[in-house]
């Protein structure tokens, strides 16, 4: 079978390019490395003669790197949380107390502890505190309330224990829990848990809410009547 002009043609063009190609994969291994030749000698002459290190034949293995945690990021937000919370603070300045440990916000009428009193709230989420030591409690309770109110949460429950653990049987956490509670502006009242909530070892809290959409504007307050 006999090759046409236009085939010959092809078949030259194409060695013409791979010729090409090769040429210049030729130049860019040259230019590379003259390049790494020149480093080299330039950093013979800054550093000086040196001896290599004998080659022991020993693969380099790649060792998946671990991900980057921000963990000053998390120091500093930890230590934010700390800080926000004082143990100096006394509710009494600021808030309308009682006797059985529970309050209402300067502005919030009676009738909103009255009915959290009467556990017309529904519960929506729970901390527990019991057992932990202050410091730990503190930065707790501040990440649950920061979570509560990223879930939209109304009603929660924190539960800080009865004290009967503590030295002389004082309820130590218990009062810290209700002057943290005092300091966070979401928190609009608070008072003891009934008996089957937790009785003296709880507190039922209110936090302040979005205010709902329209559509849902009835049924929510039909339900908070």
């Amino acid at each position: 079978m006999k090759t046409s002009w236009d085939e010959l043609a092809a078949i030259g063009r194409e060695l013409t390019e791979r010729r090409r190609q090769a040429e210049a994969a030729a130049a860019q291994r040259a230019a590379e490395e003259a390049a790494r030749q020149r480093e080299h000698d330039l950093f013979a002459r800054t550093v000086g003669p040196v001896t290599p290190l004998p080659d022991t034949g020993l693969a380099e293995l790649k060792r998946p790197r671990p991900a980057p945690i921000p963990r000053q990021r998390q120091r500093d937000e930890q230590q934010v949380l700390r800080s926000s919370l004082s143990d100096e603070f006394d509710p009494v300045t600021l808030m309308e107390t009682d006797d059985r440990l529970s309050y209402h916000r300067v502005g919030v009428g009676p009738e909103v502890l009255k009915n959290l009193r009467q556990g017309k709230w529904t519960v929506q989420g729970q901390i527990d505190l019991h057992g932990l030591r202050r410091d730990a409690a503190r930065e707790a309770l501040s990440g649950f309330l920061a979570e509560a109110a990223k879930q939209g949460w109304r009603c929660v429950r924190v539960v800080h224990g009865k004290g009967l653990g503590s030295p002389g049987r004082e309820p130590v956490l218990k009062g810290k829990v209700a002057s943290w509670l005092a300091q966070r502006r979401e928190v609009m009242a608070y008072t003891q848990a009934r008996g089957p909530d937790g009785g003296a070892g709880a507190l039922i809290v209110l936090l302040e809410g979005r205010v709902p959409r329209q559509r849902h504007l009835r049924r929510w307050l039909g339900e908070n009547d």
